[in-house]
């Protein structure tokens, strides 16, 4: 199953429902929402910096990892940003696979 790194910022509004409601109830729902896509929540973890959460979640694809993004920023609570993650073994199969490209200004 496809692996999907979540940042995540709250805005000022999820930031008060955040302290309304707890961080664990947080992670709850998020768990339960990935759950009812029959996904897996990885890790949720709080962080410091320009990004309040990071999430890995294990999705059926991209389908359910946009709805997942659709779902939470259209709350206005939270802005996140969406990363695929390849394991070392996918890396390994795309550089076998063949392509047939060439740059810009040279000829084949």
């Amino acid at each position: 199953m496809p692996k999907y790194l979540i940042e995540a910022a709250y805005t000022e509004q999820g930031a008060k429902g955040l302290m309304k409601e707890g961080a664990a109830a947080r992670r709850a729902e998020v768990q339960r929402m990935v759950e009812n896509l029959d996904g897996h929540l990885d890790a949720f973890y709080f962080v410091f910096g320009q990004n309040d959460v990071r999430v890995i979640l294990d999705l059926p694809g991209n389908l359910a990892a946009a709805a997942v993004a659709l779902a939470v920023m259209a709350t206005g609570a939270v802005r996140m940003k969406t990363i695929v993650l390849l394991t070392a073994e996918e890396i390994d199969e795309a550089v076998k696979t063949p392509v047939d490209y060439h740059p810009p200004g040279k000829r084949r």
